[in-house]
């Protein structure tokens, strides 16, 4: 054999080696990685339609003990049923199955007389234990199918941000919250298709089908705590009864980092049965999708912009008059009175329109705006959320005294209650603009993982300008919040109430007697660990957040430093 043939030779034998080790690599993939799929696939039977059976990702929450109990996950059951054509003894036959499963004897009698009928359904929703007492009566003419089911042990809890799936062309696949943000990850292949198992194989010898990292397939575990979840969902339902708003919401975050540790809204569902909801908007997560006017909370983020350009200092004062016109339209404090020559403290702890407006214009109709968006407002967060919304902006375009006056209070500009709560995050994380985010790992299917490092966002306020603003922050809830009553002796806390006047869309003006209320807080406020947004939608009874969400925020701050041991700072 000469050195040609010997290379021939060596190259064929590599060829082959490389193809085994290929066709390895693939078995590997469809027996172990989507060993359940085709286990799934054995399960159906011809009578099914493919979607009854099928598989599907996990989704964890995670608790501040480190473990990850589950927030969806696959479960089994069972459906009888008869083909008629073989019933022999349909008396018998109901007799015996009526010990097991509940049955109107006149309707399983017609059933058992459609001799021509292969396949007629007796129950579904049967739990295995008496599937087991069943099929021991090896009942001739009844048989027994497998069918998978998306279980959401929590039930409603995060129900938004965890959304839930629908069929499509009879595929199953996610349709809202992070069941359809992480579709890519979730879904599996091989399942609810009639896909050929060798064609399959060698697809993915091409990588057309495992594509590396399994297909990107695999479980997502998530930054929510079920605990804090679930107090904050009480918390919004005992509010929702007591006031009856419209919409009620809450987001719970860390602001160094954007984990997203609880988030709530209602009305809201029960994913395991959706049956009961009469529109479909429910489904939608308000808290991102939607956009409000938020009032006075925007306050703090214009004090910011004028102590962080420099227009004003912590020694500013100015001259309230109650009323100022701007455009020709009048501008008002909420109770229309003069304070006189005051501090700029006084913007903040008595909510005063005129002076944030003033300080608006003293930085600037431009530089006010280049603050503004540099905020986020105006923009998505990049939650790991579908259908986000921008909000709206448009008005810090117009150039007109009147936008910029009234934004800086929280009207003519609508954001999303995540968009408000990341741009007030600025304030409780040394200025940085981060990005909020609900999945934290993904753990593939070939056993790999993939931490989702949080985006720590770039600067967009000095540090000695947030610190200034908590500083009055901390000095509103000590001194003036219901004259100092939710002070705590030994830990600070930042907070700010708003009130906005909802919208008319029938006017294009607003509401008289409508009103949106805002509340948000971080604490401790000097290195805070929890940030927290509440809102609601024309409450019933009150004008005011301070008389309508104080006490949510009150009770939601001492259960977060209590659950986390939060160490006091003062």
């Amino acid at each position: 054999m000469n050195s040609k043939q010997r290379f021939r030779a060596r190259l064929i034998l590599a060829c082959i080696i490389l193809i085994a080790g290929s066709l390895v690599l693939a078995l590997y993939s469809i027996q172990i990685i989507d060993g359940k799929s085709y286990v799934a696939k054995a399960d159906r039977q011809y009578i099914k339609s493919a979607n009854s059976v099928f598989d599907r990702g996990s989704i964890f929450f995670s608790t501040k003990d480190g473990t990850y109990p589950a927030a969806a996950t696959l479960t089994s059951e069972y459906l009888i049923y008869m083909n008629p054509k073989l019933i022999k003894d349909p008396v018998g036959t109901y007799q015996a199955l009526s010990q097991y499963i509940k049955l109107d004897q006149e309707q399983f009698m017609r059933k058992a007389a459609l001799v021509n009928d292969p396949y007629e359904e007796l129950a579904r929703k049967v739990g295995e234990s008496i599937v087991q007492s069943i099929s021991a009566l090896s009942l001739r003419g009844i048989g027994i199918l497998k069918e998978s089911k998306r279980s959401y042990p929590g039930n409603q809890l995060a129900a938004h941000a965890l959304g839930i799936i629908g069929e499509n062309n009879g595929l199953v696949e996610g349709r809202y919250g992070l069941e359809r943000t992480y579709e890519d990850v979730l879904a599996r292949t091989g399942v609810g298709g009639s896909a050929n198992i060798f064609a399959q194989l060698f697809s993915s010898i091409g990588g057309s089908v495992s594509g590396g990292k399994s297909g990107g397939r695999g479980d997502i575990v998530t930054t929510i705590e079920p605990t804090a979840q679930g107090y904050l969902e009480n918390v919004l339902a005992k509010t929702s009864t007591e006031w009856k708003p419209d919409e009620i919401g809450g987001i719970i975050m860390d602001p160094q980092t954007g984990n997203i540790v609880a988030m709530a809204a209602l009305p809201s569902f029960d994913p395991n049965d959706t049956s009961k909801v009469k529109d479909p908007a429910v489904f939608s997560n308000s808290l991102v999708e939607n956009a409000y006017e938020m009032g006075s909370i925007m306050k703090p983020l214009t004090i910011a912009a004028g102590f962080d350009s420099q227009a004003i200092t912590s020694s500013f004062t100015y001259d309230d008059t109650g009323t100022i016109t701007l455009s020709g339209k009048k501008i008002s404090n909420f109770d229309g009175k003069a304070r006189g020559v005051i501090p700029v403290q006084e913007i903040l702890s008595q909510s005063l329109n005129v002076g944030v407006a003033t300080v608006a214009l003293k930085v600037g109709k431009d530089d006010f705006s280049k603050y503004f968006l540099s905020f986020g407002l105006g923009s998505k967060t990049g939650i790991d959320q579908p259908n986000e919304t921008s909000g709206l902006a448009s008005n810090l375009k117009t150039g007109r005294d009147i936008e910029i006056a009234t934004m800086a209070y929280g009207q003519g500009i609508a954001v999303s209650p995540m968009a408000m709560t990341r741009a007030l995050s600025i304030l409780a994380n040394n200025g940085k603009l981060v990005t909020p985010h609900i999945v934290q790992e993904i753990d593939y299917l070939d056993g790999t993982k993939k931490k989702i490092n949080p985006d720590l966002g770039t600067s967009v306020l000095e540090k000695q300008t947030v610190e200034d603003v908590t500083g009055m922050l901390v000095k509103v809830v000590d001194t003036a919040l219901r004259k100092g009553a939710l002070k705590m002796e030994h830990y600070s806390i930042a907070a700010k109430t708003g009130t906005a006047q909802i919208p008319d869309p029938v006017t294009k003006g607003y509401y008289p007697d409508r009103y949106l209320h805002s509340f948000f807080g971080y604490f401790p406020a000097y290195n805070p660990k929890f940030i927290i947004f509440l809102y609601q939608k024309y409450p019933k009874g009150a004008r005011y957040a301070s008389e309508t969400l104080v006490n949510p925020f009150n009770d939601l701050t001492k259960f977060l430093i209590d659950y986390y041991n939060v160490p006091p700072d003062r």
